[in-house]
């Protein structure tokens, strides 16, 4: 039985994964590590232990590791693209500050670690369609610098000090139970909202731009079966592609016109999430990870966009009462 820490427990994947692996290992056995201000609320406070854990503070991190006989990381902490676009410095604080803190205790304390990277590593000089595992990772966003930096930092790790280190690219995540958090793919999100709402969307990236995307439910599997896959048939370790399905502003909406005729998109392009948008791939080969640890998605945009409408309604009519 596992006992596992989640950095960042309050977070969009946080939350979420922290009741998935409860789930899975017992509410006792996974404890929230939280910031002070963003404090663990409802079930996720009730359902299991909690802890204060700044990934700034080693000391703190290791105290909770060692209270509570920690053998699994899952680190979280970091800055979304756009918000780490605004707060630069403080996107390097947490994300490799933190990470390398994490890797230390993890490094004492004998601890695996699951840390997320992103499509975010890769730039405008990457092949755009069906990118590689192995190409070029040149971001020019701090969001993708911390993550390409961070997949070094644990590769050394795991080579120089036998860290049992593990990691997905994720592309965009679309979910109905936490709100958007300042990604660049965030209008995935927003845009079943604006439907269920019944209110106009004004869509931030323009036309033809395609991002890889995928179904939370999809993404908080590959973190955990990744972290439960034999490490003996890896050839590669931070960070796998992961894919599921990808898209541009109009196929999204003309899903959700399916199941909702009279929704209306607008466009106001944000020229910031345009620009990081544009430096992404259009989608992602993951040969790598169905290969090495069996990874397959199960959600594609239609099958998600019917659960996402009516996990949004059941949401907004629970809000009423």
């Amino acid at each position: 039985m596992k006992n596992i820490l989640i950095i960042g427990s309050t977070g969009q994947i946080g939350s979420e994964l922290t009741m998935k692996l409860r789930g899975i290992y017992g509410g006792n056995n996974v404890v929230a590590g939280y910031i002070p201000g963003a404090e663990p609320k409802g079930e996720l406070l009730e359902s299991g232990p909690s802890a204060i854990v700044d990934i700034t503070n080693e000391q703190q991190i290791a105290e909770t590791v060692s209270r509570y006989k920690i053998d699994t990381i899952y680190n979280l902490a970091a800055l979304l693209s756009a918000v780490a676009e605004a707060k630069p410095q403080l996107a390097w604080k947490i994300g490799m500050g933190g990470l390398f803190n994490v890797l230390e205790v993890a490094r004492e304390m004998h601890c695996a670690v699951f840390t997320p990277s992103s499509i975010g590593v890769f730039g405008n000089n990457t092949p755009k369609d069906k990118t590689p595992q192995d190409t070029i990772r040149n971001p020019r966003t701090m969001y993708g610098v911390t993550k390409v930096s961070g997949e070094l930092l644990s590769d050394y790790y795991n080579i120089r000090f036998g860290v049992d280190t593990r990691s997905v690219r994720f592309p965009g995540l679309i979910s109905y139970v936490t709100p958007p958090g300042g990604g660049t793919t965030d209008y995935a999100v927003d845009i079943y909202y604006s439907a269920v709402k019944g209110e106009t969307f004004k869509c931030p990236i323009a036309a033809g731009t395609f991002m890889d995307m995928m179904y939370m439910p999809d993404g908080l599997r590959a973190a955990i079966e990744i972290m439960e896959a034999d490490p003996s048939k890896f050839v590669h370790r931070n960070s796998f592609n992961i894919a599921s399905m990808s898209f541009d502003p109009e196929i999204i909406y003309n899903s959700i016109k399916k199941y909702v005729p009279d929704f209306k998109m607008e466009y106001e392009v944000d020229p910031l999430r345009q620009t990081i948008a544009e430096s992404w791939p259009n989608s992602l080969d993951d040969t790598c990870a169905r290969e090495e640890w069996g990874w397959k998605p199960e959600y594609d945009l239609d099958s998600m966009t019917r659960d996402m409408l009516a996990k949004l309604k059941e949401r907004l009519i629970d809000a009423k009462k």
